[in-house]
């Protein structure tokens, strides 16, 4: 079984709102944290107190199995932004942030003497497509689509890790309620100022996590050796766009009753805002909650308060 503590543990995409949150926690847990970065050319540390080691790599290219050696568990967090207009050079940057790099890092960890008992990697809850009402387990099917397809692609490039009997778990993550960016980011400044709004119609699903569950659940990944393949990363109560905006409204005390057409959105945002804002997936956290991980913030009021500090 894995412990935490003693630990040496590599996370890619660390500066993002995940990956901040993530490293505190682990090395509260008495882990040792080396990064993947893009910066350096060879490995040193970190120049931090902290005495985190930095593995530089470029991730379009193949990473020396001996650099990724040793590790108890590696967990991949990287990737371009998917917020913004999906020109077709963003939805370049989207994909080969994501599929080529995945393979790399897989393959070395296949290929390196000493392999890590664990692989996580980012995935998402694009992967299922727009599905309006349809409750989508892990065991539902692959949907259609530019993000649909990245995701599908992003996760077989995990297969050489899988195939070299190293745990591989794909965490599919939906909306992180974080402090630090994000998609609510994203949404606060309106709200801030009363102008905010259900999105389109307003009935489209919203599967969403708060940020300390998804590192708490990232944790549980790790040491709940049964737990491999796709793992669903929401809470277990998604909601209606109409009634996330509506709670978020409250607990900002603003009103929330300016609504933003469909057409609009389609109009400022293209093929992006029809995807994400205007998709419905109702995913359940099924490989979460049947291998027994107690979520802190399984109602949305409550995570809002938590993240917004109301």
């Amino acid at each position: 079984m894995f412990n935490l503590r003693g630990s040496r543990i590599l996370v890619s995409g660390v500066s993002g709102p995940i990956g901040s949150a993530l490293l505190p926690a682990l090395k509260a847990g008495g882990a040792r944290i080396s990064r993947l970065t893009r910066s350096g050319s060879k490995p040193q540390a970190s120049s931090s107190d902290s005495g985190e080691e930095s593995i530089p790599w470029n991730p379009q290219q193949q990473i020396s199995p001996d650099s990724v050696s040793g590790f108890d568990a590696v967990v991949h967090l990287a990737g371009e932004s998917i917020v913004g207009r999906w020109t077709d050079d963003k939805k370049s940057k989207i994909r080969d942030s994501r599929v080529a790099p995945t393979q790399h890092l897989a393959q070395a960890l296949a290929e390196t003497k000493a392999r890590p008992q664990v692989f996580v990697c980012s995935s998402a809850i694009g992967y299922y497509g727009d599905r309006a009402d349809e409750v989508l387990p892990e065991s539902s099917s692959a949907g259609t689509g530019f993000l649909s397809d990245v995701c599908r692609e992003w996760e077989s490039a995990t297969k050489p890790a899988a195939a070299a009997g190293i745990r591989t778990v794909q965490i599919r993550t939906g909306i992180v309620l974080s402090p630090k960016g994000g998609a609510l980011g994203s949404m606060l400044p309106p709200f801030k100022f009363g102008l905010g709004g259900r999105l389109g119609s307003g009935q489209q699903w919203m599967s969403w996590i708060d940020v300390h569950d998804m590192v708490g659940a990232i944790h549980h990944i790790l040491k709940t050796d049964l737990l491999q393949g796709p793992v669903n990363m929401v809470a277990p109560k998604p909601v209606r766009n109409v009634e996330f905006t509506k709670t978020l409204a409250s607990v900002l005390s603003r009103p929330a009753i300016f609504p933003v057409p469909a057409f609009a959105i389609k109009l400022a945002t293209g093929e992006m805002g029809e995807t994400i804002l205007l998709g419905s997936q109702q995913v359940e956290p099924t490989q979460l909650v049947t291998s027994g991980y107690p979520f802190r913030f399984s109602g949305l009021e409550a995570s809002l308060k938590n993240v917004l500090g109301k």
